[in-house]
């Protein structure tokens, strides 16, 4: 696959050494002299450019690039770049970086964005996945299909503590798709029993959720309860 990152900084930098190492072709692309330090990454390609300049991207032949991904400190050039790479190259998917949690109501794809990535909303969400036990954690959301993975921490007194996933009657279009307990990771099968204390991930679309948390920790979310709205992305 290959792979155009607008953004040399650390973050670009980081992604491009993981995408890499994973077998990917990268190409680095930067307005700024100083961040153009192939040593730093040599296995990238690397391109002095401004990512919002058309001709830039043309010689950049983001139509040959599988993703996009807009990685600069600046959202107006992410979301500029992200337009570009959709409209005028057919990029087939764009990963928006959002610096300001003000502006991420902007990374949709009316901005040409697949994916945003907000840093303060990963935070905060790994802050809360880390506290909470008994309600549930939103940590990214699938701008194409209309839902999210969120997390919970089983609390104690779920009523489905030790019962088997197959007997769980999650809402409608949800999935449980991993169990995380004692540092392992357990494949949610229909006998899979679930235990107090596990982190069970979850692909629930938005209307599923509260239902969600009223069913697995009802003690904490008693029907008609005041909605939770932290987390959402």
């Amino acid at each position: 696959m290959r792979v155009a990152i607008a953004g040399a900084g650390a973050v670009g930098r980081s992604i491009a050494r993981e995408l890499i190492g994973n077998g990917h072709e990268v190409l680095l692309i930067d307005k700024y002299a100083s961040a153009i330090r192939p040593e730093r990454v040599p296995d990238a390609e690397w391109l002095l450019a401004d990512c919002c300049e058309l001709s830039s991207l043309e010689e950049a032949r983001l139509d040959r690039c599988d993703v996009v991904i807009a990685a600069t400190g600046d959202d107006k050039a992410n979301l500029v770049t992200s337009l570009l790479a959709k409209t005028e190259f057919g990029v087939p998917r764009t990963v928006g970086r959002v610096n300001h949690p003000n502006n991420e109501w902007l990374f949709s794809e009316a901005w040409g964005v697949d994916v945003n990535v907000s840093t303060p909303r990963i935070m905060s969400a790994l802050v809360e996945e880390a506290v909470t036990v008994g309600d549930l954690v939103r940590l990214f959301t699938f701008r194409q299909g209309n839902a999210n993975l969120v997390e919970m921490t089983l609390p104690s007194d779920s009523p489905y503590v030790g019962k088997q996933v197959g007997l769980i009657p999650l809402p409608d279009n949800c999935a449980l798709v991993t169990i995380l307990r004692d540092g392992q990771v357990y494949v949610p099968d229909a006998e899979q029993p679930v235990e107090a204390g596990d982190e069970l991930l979850f692909v629930v679309p938005d209307v599923g959720e509260d239902e969600l948390e009223r069913l697995l920790a009802p003690a904490n979310h008693p029907a008609g309860g005041a909605q939770r709205t932290a987390g959402q992305a």
